[in-house]
Parts: C-alpha cells; sequence; structure tokens
C-alpha cells in the first residue's frame, strides 16, 4: 500500500489566551482520526487482494454507499469540480468498481453504481469496519468509543453560516399589512 506522508504537527502560541492550542483544535482531531480510519480500512481491504484506493476515490465509495448516485450530487457533497468528480468516476470505472448508466428518473443525467467487482469490495470494506471498530473500542475503552459514537451521531443542528445571517440582516423588513 502507498503510504500517505506524515507531517509533524506545528507547535504554535494561541492568538488570545481563549483560543486553545492550534493542536487541540477539534478539526484536527477529526481530520487525523479520519486519516487514521482511512488508513487503516486501505490496508486492511488492500490485504484481501483489492487495490488501494486514493482518498477521493475512497469517499466516493463511501458516499455512493450512502446513497448519493449523481455525478453533480457527489461532487456537491464532496466540495469538488464537476469535472474532477468525472475523472475520479471515470478510473474507477476503469478499474471495475464502478458502473456508469443512465438515471432512470432523468434520462439526461448519469448515476454511478457498483460494479460485481465493486461490491465486492464494499463488502470487504463493511468487514474491514467491524474490526477497525472492534480494535478501536480496544485502544480506547468501550465507555469512550460509545461516547464517540455518541458524538459524532449527535444532531450538531444546522450549518454555521455567517454571511447567510448578514444577508438576512440587511433585507430590509416587508411591509406589514
Amino acid at each position: 500500500m502507498r503510504k500517505r506522508p506524515e507531517r509533524p504537527l506545528a507547535r504554535q502560541r494561541p492568538t488570545s489566551s481563549s483560543s486553545p492550542p492550534r493542536e487541540r483544535y477539534l478539526l484536527r482531531g477529526l481530520l487525523q482520526a479520519y486519516y487514521w480510519y482511512d488508513e487503516s480500512l486501505q490496508n486492511l481491504v488492500a490485504a484481501r487482494g483489492y487495490r488501494s484506493l486514493t482518498r477521493a476515490q475512497s469517499m466516493i465509495m463511501v458516499n455512493i454507499s450512502a446513497g448519493i448516485r449523481r455525478p453533480a450530487d457527489l461532487a456537491r457533497r464532496l466540495g469538488i469540480s464537476r469535472q474532477a468528480i468525472q475523472q475520479t468516476i471515470a478510473e474507477l470505472v476503469r478499474i471495475g468498481l464502478l458502473s456508469l448508466n443512465d438515471d432512470p428518473l432523468d434520462r439526461r443525467a448519469k448515476v454511478v453504481g457498483f460494479s460485481s467487482r465493486g461490491q465486492g469490495i464494499v463488502r470487504e470494506a463493511f468487514s474491514a469496519i467491524a474490526r477497525i471498530e472492534s480494535e478501536l473500542e480496544s485502544r480506547l475503552g468501550p465507555r469512550a468509543k460509545k461516547a464517540l459514537e455518541s458524538a459524532l451521531y449527535a444532531d450538531w443542528g444546522p450549518v454555521l453560516d455567517e454571511a447567510a445571517a448578514l444577508r438576512a440582516a440587511r433585507r430590509p423588513a416587508k411591509p406589514k399589512r
């Protein structure tokens, strides 16, 4: 498997006394956890004879398994261009993991699905996920793993959008009738 280079965390002082040190931001921890999880998943699936996927390919596979099947929706969800998603999908079709078909609801659009080989890698991935989560529970302890799961699946509310709030505040109030 192709190893991804690890970068040392920069030790920087916070800009104010109320800011946590940069290495303790939740975002960094979430990303490190994601990288650990994805690399473990890639290693376990590769050990079963499947080729290693890039992170972009892996994210596409995860989103398709979650039911997102239109390339435009995948691009929007992953925050990448339609051209980039088309190139990545084309590569996954070329290596035999995905199929691209006409959308039965809209003949102008395409939908992505798993090929029979793709379904095999998905089965191996689910098996690997069970092993990863079992190992994670062994390492963290059952209470910490349950707390992590609860926090990640909690309703965090709507996405913060300061720009939308500012736009709404600038709009003139509708006149009362």
